[in-house]
């Protein structure tokens, strides 16, 4: 087994401000994103714009910030909102949800495809292959932050926090979430695809990797498990994810669409 190496999550203390290695991976999540998205814009034939890869990070970053809060607030913490409203906002306490930031940049998307008259689901598949990255660097930030550990276990690679041998449940999600996740869509986008289907391909292994995960990672004490003795919260809010992945790779297929640019949209284009 592996000690674990109890990591400081403060990476610099400036006296009147802390910044902490968390933080600093959402930093990372955002500036990777928008690299990828600008090397993807500026290929041969490329459909969106360095000026929309910029946009679109903008605005996803408001999603993912917004809604990552609001959805561990509503799925995760409610009650704790109940007896204090003003733990909305502190942020500094720690609190984001996966599945309300995906939540939150579904919305922003949204927004951004209608002000550009841009199809929504084209603006999502563009987005998604450089999003896995943020993710990777999301999960090694909660390894930091000694914080969502797996189940106790034995197994050689298992990191021993408090005397007990537990699986390093964040590292598995930053592997099959993060990196796996992004090498599976950028290869696949190498060339162009039928509009939906990166998005399908997106949510499809995300969710499945995380429901599966779910079974080594222990859920959070106030909520345990919620039914079976084994069912959790992220394996209920992951199953939606895995039914809509499979939902949009079939109709994406059999529509068969190719992206466009804005040019040739359809004049209804964004609204859909």
């Amino acid at each position: 087994m592996i000690a674990y190496p109890d990591i400081n999550p403060v990476a610099l203390d400036l006296g009147f401000v802390k910044i902490h290695w968390y933080g600093i991976m959402y930093l990372v999540g955002f500036v990777a994103a928008l690299l990828l998205m600008r090397r993807r814009a500026q290929a041969p034939g490329a459909v969106f714009t360095t000026t929309d890869a910029e946009d679109i990070t903008f605005f996803g970053a408001v999603g993912v910030v917004v809604g990552g809060r609001l959805g561990y607030i509503l799925f995760y913490s409610f009650e704790r909102l109940v007896e204090n409203p003003l733990f909305l906002f502190k942020i500094w306490e720690g609190g984001m949800s996966f599945h309300g930031g995906l939540l939150g940049v579904i919305v922003a998307m949204i927004y951004f495809a209608h002000r550009r008259g841009r199809r929504v689901f084209e603006v999502l598949d563009f987005l998604a292959p450089a999003a896995p990255i943020g993710l990777m660097a999301g999960r090694i930030g909660n390894f930091i932050n000694n914080e969502l550990w797996g189940k106790p276990t034995d197994v050689p690679w298992a990191f021993v926090v408090n005397g007990v041998g537990v699986h390093p449940s964040q590292l598995y999600e930053a592997a099959v979430e993060g990196l796996l996740l992004f090498i599976v869509l950028w290869v696949y986008t190498l060339r162009p695809r039928p509009v939906m289907t990166v998005s399908g391909l997106f949510l499809l292994i995300y969710g499945c990797g995380r429901f599966l995960i779910e079974f080594v990672r222990v859920p959070d004490a106030h909520l345990d498990y919620l039914a079976l003795g084994w069912v959790t919260m992220g394996q209920i809010l992951s199953t939606p994810m895995i039914l809509a992945g499979l939902a949009l790779l079939l109709l994406g297929f059999r529509r068969n669409e190719l992206p466009a640019p804005p040019a040739a949209q359809p004049a209804t284009a964004g609204s859909r």
